[in-house]
């Protein structure tokens, strides 16, 4: 007797291994909640039961390796339903269908083992699985000898996830996943599959409704927008070329480097024919070679998170362990910061782990749910943008969030995380009116799972990459967000000084007229300069919604708007702190910006544009080569003022000082005024020489300055013993350093 006739002889006249009645059609519908205890092939006395649900085939067998048939199985009661029993061993099996007079073969995708081992699933219930993205997600991978991808993700609540793409015909009944009731993670592996197949979750709820479809939540490339499904890629494979550029000392972007931020939107920096997105690997030609020669020590790439709604920049991201699809895949995005980095330009990533967007593929209600946001919209909805806000104190939400920020530093070699809107996570009443948020457990305002939250992140960063730096957007006075955890900090790096950035602004919009009555707005940061470590930033926030540009802010006629310009940006190069200027404000960009459009390039064709870009390019150089603009940078002993006391003149001196003994004397002339033979006093005797001038010819300015420098005179003056009389400019900033002559 045949393999064939045993395995219909047994099933006719021994036990009946056919399902039948509730459970049969559970599975035709696609509502079985355990699959797996049934499809596939089990184990019993004398041989092995198998069992296959393929919709449409009318005829099934089971072949081994080689294509030979070990048996034909039964139809059962339902479409697509077959079982049969083979005595003995069962070699590694494949199935045969046919329907008409079309016959293929596909593996049996319910023979196939767990994805997540137990130590995986101890890592998540404790909430430190910081390398989940190598469990969770779409994996291309072998098991068994076969070649497939390994799908999980996590959906506790709900009562089925199938995994549906144009592989299965987008048929929820044909994989549905393995739910493992430790970790609420559901997982299937399903062979034959390979990069480049699109996919999303279909899921139904615990009170058996159908969601719409999902993409994956740690899916590593997503279409491109308004499509939205996730695409089979795996973690990136890139072979790097960084070693030396990571192998720079663990302090190269620390409180005493010099650190020089370029902010870039990469779909508006510059575009290419016909208006079309440069993709990665003309970015990493194109604008390496260019933040290389303007000086700048890092980039900050505003989100580069997939975000189905490209008018937000990329703050409402939905795929956050993907790089958006609009610039290329993930390969193309790793090139680009291994081209920086060879260039030796650190990458900082601008990270959004404080909301995302309601779209239905998105994280909203994920298992039919308040999953992944707080179910308390007092808590879990933010009224000024209309988004959903995570779940701090659930395990797995924060482990999720806590993975993916170092998934960028490990995966994609990025040097540090600029942590937005942080205020919104650290406040309960954050845009809210009394009555609309619930104080925590001790009656204040803070969020508290937000902070351990914030915390653990910092944690993670600082012990696993030494070498990466965070930053925080912080725009209220919480206390000590860029001092160590373990000194009752949040643990940031730096912090963006948001005061300094409003206080200069204003006073720089006054006409020159009325800045006597303003100087406060330029000295008060130095009350609280050392509080944090501070990041000076012009980021894209002052130039959109109706505010224009930075040139724009500035009054006066065209010659005064570009000399105030020069002399502001002069001021914020050597006022302590780190800097960060948004793209186009390195040139006097003179309309406000315009994510559907390039950077007004066409500009550098005239003097005035063109001399402040080389006037960025000198500060930054100047800058890098100062130590003692950098150097202490967070440490009172590196400033001191001169002379705040003429305010009627509008005329502001400070020095910087490094820890050597070295030093630069800084004078700021905000009116249009020329001063020949203004003293100042100076530490010691000795030339000084005229490092930088804003008003100098080559940078669109009237030539006014001091010869290359001034010799000092033992003549008392703001209580020091030596004074030099310099030739002040109109609308300026001069930078004097002692030198040989």
């Amino acid at each position: 007797m045949s393999q064939t006739e045993t395995t219909r002889s047994q099933t006719r006249s021994g036990i009946d291994h056919a399902l039948h009645g509730d459970e049969a059609q559970a599975l035709a519908l696609g509502r079985h909640e355990n699959p797996f205890a049934v499809l596939g092939i089990h184990r019993t006395e004398g041989g092995a039961v198998i069992r296959v649900l393929r919709p449409g085939a009318e005829r099934a067998e089971v072949i081994d390796a080689d294509g030979k048939v070990l048996g034909t199985l039964e139809r059962g009661e339902v479409d697509g339903l077959f079982t049969g029993f083979l005595a003995g061993e069962v070699p590694a099996h494949r199935f045969r269908f046919t329907h008409g007079d079309v016959t293929w073969e596909e593996e049996d995708t319910y023979r196939f083992g767990t994805i997540l081992t137990d130590f995986d699933a101890y890592l998540l219930a404790e909430g430190r699985h910081y390398k989940l993205y190598e469990k969770l997600g779409a994996h291309p991978r072998e098991m068994d000898g076969v070649a497939g991808v390994a799908f999980a993700v996590w959906a506790p609540d709900a009562r089925r996830v199938s995994v549906v793409g144009n592989f299965n015909a987008w048929d929820g009944r044909r994989h549905v996943m393995r739910k493992r009731l430790d970790t609420g993670v559901f997982e299937i592996f399903v062979p034959g599959l390979r990069r480049g197949e699109v996919y999303k979750y279909e899921i139904i709820g615990k009170h058996g409704e159908v969601l719409p479809l999902k993409a994956d939540p740690v899916g590593f490339r997503q279409e491109l927008a308004p499509s939205t499904a996730s695409i089979v890629d795996g973690l990136v494979e890139h072979e790097w070329s960084d070693d030396a550029f990571r192998a720079k000392p663990q302090d190269w972007q620390g409180r005493e480097k010099p650190v020089s931020i370029y902010e870039v939107h990469l779909g508006s920096w510059r575009r290419g024919e016909g208006d079309t997105f440069l993709d990665y690997d003309a970015l990493a030609r194109e604008l390496t070679a260019y933040v290389k020669d303007m000086g700048f020590t890092h980039v900050e790439f505003m989100p580069v998170s997939e975000h189905p709604f490209y008018g937000s920049w990329g703050y409402q991201p939905i795929g956050l362990y993907a790089p958006t699809a609009r610039y290329g895949d993930p390969e193309g995005f790793a090139r680009l910061v291994d081209a920086l980095h060879g260039a030796d330009i650190g990458v900082l990533l601008d990270w959004v782990p404080g909301h995302f967007p309601t779209d239905v593929h998105g994280l909203g209600r994920f298992d039919g749910t308040a999953l992944y946001e707080h179910a308390d919209p007092r808590r879990g909805f933010h009224k000024d943008w209309n988004t959903l806000i995570y779940d701090y104190g659930r395990t797995e939400v924060k482990n999720y969030l806590v993975a993916n920020g170092l998934y960028w530093l490990d995966r994609f070699h990025v040097d540090g995380l600029r942590v937005d809107a942080v205020a919104s996570m650290l406040y309960l009443d954050y845009s809210r009116n009394h009555g609309e948020w619930e104080p925590n457990i001790h009656g204040g305002r803070e969020n508290l799972e937000a902070m351990a939250f914030l915390k653990e992140t910092n944690e993670q960063v600082g012990g696993q990459y030494p070498n990466a730096s965070t930053h925080a957007e912080e725009s209220t006075a919480f206390p000590d967000v860029s001092r160590p955890t373990y000194a009752g900090g949040l643990g940031f790096h730096f912090k963006w000084n948001m005061g300094w950035m409003h206080d200069t602004l204003h006073f720089m919009q006054e006409d020159p007229i009325n800045r006597k009555y303003h100087m406060h707005h330029m000295t008060f940061g130095m009350v609280y300069a050392y509080s944090e470590n501070f990041v000076l930033p012009l980021s894209h926030d002052e130039v959109v919604y109706g505010k224009g540009s930075i040139l724009g802010k500035m009054p006066g006629d065209r010659w005064q708007k570009f000399a105030n310009l020069r002399a502001y940006y002069g001021f914020m190069w050597t006022h302590p702190g780190k800097k960060l200027l948004f793209m186009g404000g390195e040139f006097g960009q003179s309309a406000e910006w315009n994510h559907d459009q390039s950077l007004d390039w066409h500009l550098l064709q005239h003097r005035e544009h063109e001399g402040v870009q080389r006037l960025i390019r000198d500060l930054n150089t100047l800058y890098r080569g100062v130590p003692a603009l950098y150097e202490n940078d967070c440490d009172p002993q590196g400033f001191e003022w001169v002379d705040t006391s003429n305010a009627d003149q509008s005329i502001l001196s400070f020095l910087r000082k490094d820890k050597h003994g070295g030093a630069a004397l800084v004078v700021c002339n905000f009116t249009p005024n020329v001063h020949h033979d203004y003293r100042i006093g100076v530490p010691h005797g000795g030339f000084w020489a005229e490092a930088l001038n804003t008003d100098a010819e080559i940078y669109g300015g009237s030539n006014v300055g001091n010869m290359g420098g001034k010799e000092a005179e033992e003549i008392h003056a703001n209580g020091r013993p030596f004074s030099v009389a310099l030739s002040l400019p109109p609308l300026s900033t001069v930078v004097l350093v002692p030198s040989a002559r």
